[in-house]
């Protein structure tokens, strides 16, 4: 395969060929299945969720490091041995884009269809064929015990992972070592990932999963946008020999590490106080604001200064590309763009939901994400 795709430039790409086609359909079903199989036999801990809004609380099984850690012995031996060098992956992106595409309407038809025949039989009604579609019939389904809203996110996640590394494997085969940027941009990458799925019980008490059925909104999301397009920094890399300055490592590496102390360290707080009210933040004792909004921590110091934290931390691995484009920038900007305006959205609803207590809140907490500034 190293022969008939040549590793740099645009003939580095496979085209849409049935072949290139039918050979990114059984990588991705292998690695869909696997990770799928993984998640019913490979031990984890149990973890409850939130009460979701029929009153009922599910408990998922949480082995996603797990499962990152048997994929990553897995690739490891694909490339030693040759059987899978991981640089195929860079190859045939845009096959396996096309695919993820193909599973994603699938498995949309397969939610919807499963959805509506569950429903029939407790006699519920539907807002619609679109909104079923779209949006998703049920908020919780499952296959073979599993929960497949929280699962997409390994597939999600760990593709993500596997796709960067990739970059990384068709540029050492290209010149035989990797450039400084790469190096940083792997590292920070594998270590959000590593990050993730040790936080993985943070998801059980999202928006998402607890109020957002499954439809091709989030299943797209999952299987296509996330891997597919937050990854582009790394097809950037590939190609982008420019010599770094060895001062600009350190600041990346610093801005980086603050983003994601302030990311993780805000929700891990929050989580925390939801778990026991009682927890110590910062070593003092978590104070809130009528029992309900917590002041303590980070919390005290902006509204959502997680999302601050999830910026720096994109910014971080999108410096090491330079400024010679814009393109490897859409997606940190487009992130700006998204999570100012669901800060915005989530206020409307505090708002809401919290009244007087949200005004005093704010008095207190005076700044969204970033502070004396926004």
């Amino acid at each position: 395969m190293a022969d008939e795709f040549p590793l740099l430039g645009s003939s580095a790409i496979a085209t849409l060929t049935p072949a290139n086609l039918m050979l990114a359909a059984v990588i991705w079903l292998c690695y869909v299945g696997g990770l799928f199989v993984g998640r019913i036999v490979v031990p984890g801990p149990i973890r409850p969720g939130s009460v979701l809004r029929d009153g009922s609380r599910k408990s998922y099984k949480l082995n996603g490091l797990a499962l990152m850690g048997v994929l990553g012995l897995f690739l490891a031996a694909g490339q030693a041995t040759g059987f899978f060098p991981l640089a195929t992956v860079y190859r045939l992106f845009w096959p396996l884009f096309a695919v993820a595409n193909v599973w994603s309407f699938l498995h949309t038809a397969y939610l919807y269809v499963a959805g509506k025949r569950r429903r029939a039989a407790a006699g519920g009604s539907s807002p619609g064929l679109v909104h079923d579609l779209w949006f998703g019939v049920e908020l919780n389904p499952e296959l073979l015990g599993v929960d497949l809203k929280m699962f997409a996110y390994i597939p999600s996640l760990l593709g993500l992972w596997v796709l960067n590394l990739s970059f990384a494997a068709a540029q050492w085969e290209a010149l035989g070592h990797l450039t400084l940027r790469m190096w940083l941009y792997q590292g920070f990458f594998t270590a959000y990932i590593i990050n993730y799925f040790q936080f993985e019980y943070g998801m059980l008490h999202t928006w998402d999963v607890i109020a957002e059925n499954f439809g091709f909104m989030l299943v797209w999301g999952d299987y296509v946008l996330v891997p597919f397009f937050y990854s582009i920094c790394g097809w950037w890399l590939v190609d982008y020999l420019e010599p770094m300055p060895a001062w600009q490592a350190p600041l990346l590496v610093l801005l980086f590490a603050v983003g994601m102390w302030v990311f993780r360290g805000a929700n891990e707080q929050k989580h925390r106080y939801k778990e026991n009210p009682g927890v110590k933040i910062w070593g003092k004792p978590a104070e809130t604001i009528g029992g309900k909004l917590l002041v303590s921590g980070f919390w005290g110091i902006g509204r959502k200064l997680n999302y601050t934290g999830e910026l720096m931390v994109y910014f971080a691995w999108t410096l090491t590309t330079g400024f010679q484009s814009i393109v490897p920038y859409v997606l940190p900007l487009w992130l700006v763009a998204l999570f100012t305006h669901r800060a915005w959205r989530d206020e409307q609803r505090c708002r809401g939901k919290y009244g007087a207590l949200w005004e005093q809140y704010c008095q207190r907490a005076r700044f969204r994400m970033i502070p004396f500034v926004y």
